[in-house]
C-alpha cells in the first residue's frame, strides 16, 4: 500500500522488452477515470520492468518503466501481455520476479498473453486461466495443470485475475475497479473511456460483432436499438421504420452492408444474450427464453443445439463447475 495514503491502492504494472502497448496502456487508462475525478485518488499507478528506463514494446514504440524493486509491495499486479512473452518466459530472473511479487498482493492478473508468465511461474496450477484464443491450444498443451477456459474474456480463480486478448484488459480493469469502488463509479470509467458496452467475465470473446462487417456504420443505432429490444418480435417491418427505410430496400442494404439477412442477425443477437444470462445468473430458462425472444426455453433450447452443440442447462453446469 502507498505509505503517504492509506487509501491509496498501488497498481504495478509490468512490462517486457516486445509486449503489447494496449495490454499495458489499456488497464493504466481505465484506472486512469477514478483518479481523475476522486478525492483522495483511489489508485496510484506504476509501471514496472527488470532493467527500468524506456522498454520498447512490439509496435516499436517505447514506454518508461521504473526498475522493479526487491520487496514490492503492491495491491494489484498487472502483467502485460505480448509477443515477447515467448521470451520473457523462459527467463528464470522474470519468472522468480512475478512469483516474489505475487506473495504481497491482493490480487495478481495478467492481459491476454501474460498469462503465460503467471503459468510458467506456476501460479496457475491448479486454477481455471484464459488467454488469447490463438494462444489457448498452447496453454493447455503446455500447461496441462491449469483448466484452460478459452471462450472467456476474463477468468477469475481466488486471487488471480486472467483476461483473453489485448482489449480484454480494459474489461479485466473494469472488473477490477467495480470490485473496489462499486458499479457506479466502473461505469462512468467505461463512459469516459467510450467503452460501448462493458463485458463482463463470463461473455464470450467471440461477439456477434466481429462476425458482421459494418461498412459504413449506418446501421449502429438499430443494432443498439434491437439489443434493447430481444424480447420483442423484431419483424423485418419493425426494423425497416425504425431505420427510415421501406421493408424491401432495408432488406437489401441492410444484408449488403453486414453480410447477414435482418433475421439472422437478430437469432444471432439473442444468442448471445441469451447464453450471457445462462452462463452468469440463476435466470429460470424460461424466463430467460422470454426475455430474448424465443417465446418458449425448448425454441431456445433448438437453437442454442444448433449454434453451440450443447443445451442451455449443460452450459449452465459447465460454468457452475
Amino acid at each position: 500500500m502507498n505509505s503517504a495514503n492509506p487509501f491509496t491502492r498501488d497498481i504495478g504494472v509490468l512490462i517486457f522488452e516486445e509486449f503489447q502497448l494496449l495490454d499495458a496502456a489499456g488497464p493504466i487508462s481505465v484506472f486512469e477515470m477514478p483518479v481523475r475525478g476522486m478525492d483522495p485518488a483511489p489508485y496510484q499507478l506504476t509501471v514496472y520492468s527488470l532493467t527500468g528506463g524506456p522498454v520498447r514494446s512490439s509496435s516499436g514504440v517505447a514506454m518508461y518503466s521504473e526498475l522493479l524493486p526487491d520487496g514490492l509491495t503492491l495491491d494489484t499486479l498487472i502483467v502485460s501481455g505480448g509477443e515477447g512473452t515467448r521470451t520473457a518466459m523462459r527467463d528464470d530472473v522474470m519468472l522468480d520476479a512475478i512469483r516474489d511479487v505475487s506473495t504481497r498482493t491482493r490480487r495478481t492478473t495478467s492481459v491476454c498473453s501474460g498469462s503465460f508468465l503467471l503459468a510458467a511461474a506456476g501460479l496457475l496450477d491448479g486454477r481455471k486461466a484464459t488467454t488469447h484464443w490463438r494462444r489457448c491450444p498452447d496453454m493447455t498443451r503446455n500447461f496441462p495443470a491449469i483448466d484452460v477456459e478459452a471462450d472467456r474474456i476474463f477468468v477469475r480463480d481466488g486471487k488471480f485475475w486472467t483476461s483473453a486478448g489485448i482489449s480484454a484488459g480494459i474489461d479485466l480493469a473494469l472488473a477490477l475497479v467495480e470490485e473496489d469502488l462499486g458499479e457506479d463509479v466502473a461505469r462512468q470509467a467505461a463512459r469516459e473511456l467510450v467503452v460501448h458496452q462493458r463485458r463482463h467475465g463470463g461473455q464470450s470473446q467471440f461477439s456477434v460483432m466481429q462476425d458482421v462487417k459494418l461498412a459504413s456504420g449506418r446501421f449502429d443505432g438499430l443494432i443498439d436499438w434491437i439489443r434493447a429490444n430481444l424480447g420483442s418480435e423484431l419483424k423485418v417491418e419493425q426494423m425497416a421504420e425504425h431505420a427510415g427505410m421501406s421493408p424491401r430496400n432495408f432488406a437489401r442494404v441492410f444484408r449488403a452492408e453486414t453480410g447477414a439477412t435482418p433475421a439472422r442477425l437478430v437469432e444471432k443477437l439473442r444468442l448471445e444474450a441469451a447464453r450471457h444470462r445462462v452462463e452468469t445468473t440463476g435466470i429460470s430458462l424460461q424466463e430467460i427464453a422470454q426475455q430474448t425472444g424465443f417465446g418458449e426455453a425448448e425454441r431456445m433450447r433448438v437453437s442454442f443445439m444448433r449454434a453451440y452443440g450443447q443445451p442451455p442447462m449443460v452450459l449452465r453446469r459447465h460454468r457452475r463447475a
